[in-house]
């Protein structure tokens, strides 16, 4: 393995749930791993909006929704999330709070 090349515990294809953060419980898969700065791209988590400029697919111009970045750190895989729920008798879904 080279010294630039960085492994980690999430590849691409992988269904993920994010543990951290302001989108903490969402699930999707990664799109893509970004190695150098440590993020991955997960469907569905993290919708951005871009501005583009004026093109032939878009004569006025758009705003166009898609997924930024997540820092690795805060994703686990959906297996060993639930894994560790059943292991402490906690159910996957999150329970309504009471007042």
């Amino acid at each position: 393995m080279q010294p630039s090349q960085k492994r980690f515990h999430v590849k691409k294809g992988d269904e993920v749930i994010v543990i951290a953060g302001t989108e903490k419980g969402k699930r999707g898969k990664i799109i893509e791993v970004q190695r150098g700065n440590l993020r991955a791209i997960v469907e569905g988590v993290k919708i951005i909006k871009r501005h583009t400029r004026k093109s032939q697919q878009h004569p006025q111009g758009a705003i166009v929704e898609r997924e930024g970045t997540v820092h690795i750190s805060n994703l686990m895989k959906v297996e060993e999330y639930d894994r560790r729920a059943a292991k402490r008798g906690a159910s996957t879904e999150t329970a309504p709070a009471t007042t």
